[in-house]
């Protein structure tokens, strides 16, 4: 599998920074999503447009979500819950504390 690190096509050596072609880089990167700026034959930064950086960062923070859940559920004891009543208890609400909430939307 080919990386973007790895991909020849991706590359933008730097150079192309101090000619005055950042505007013409920056189009390429609107179209493709990401590029590698090389300096020195040696990968840089990543350039990417907010459309691939944003759906990025979700994919990231999806799979960490994912991690988080599979780590739980290899640890998940039935014999360790409690209710809704007794966490209520520990923490100090009371029902007078939850009135006038709106029903909270998990996603």
């Amino acid at each position: 599998m080919v990386t973007l690190l790895h991909d020849t096509r991706r590359a933008v050596p730097f150079s192309v920074f101090n000619e005055g072609k950042a505007g013409e880089v920056f189009d390429e990167v609107k179209h493709s999503g990401a590029r590698v700026v090389m300096k020195n034959d040696t990968a840089e930064c990543v350039l990417m447009s907010p459309e691939y950086y944003e759906k990025f960062m979700d994919d990231y923070n999806d799979m960490k979500l994912l991690a988080l859940a599979i780590e739980r559920w290899e640890h998940y004891d039935p014999a360790k819950l409690i209710s809704q009543e007794e966490m209520d208890r520990i923490l100090g609400i009371t029902p007078e504390d939850l009135e006038g909430w709106e029903e909270i939307e998990l996603e």
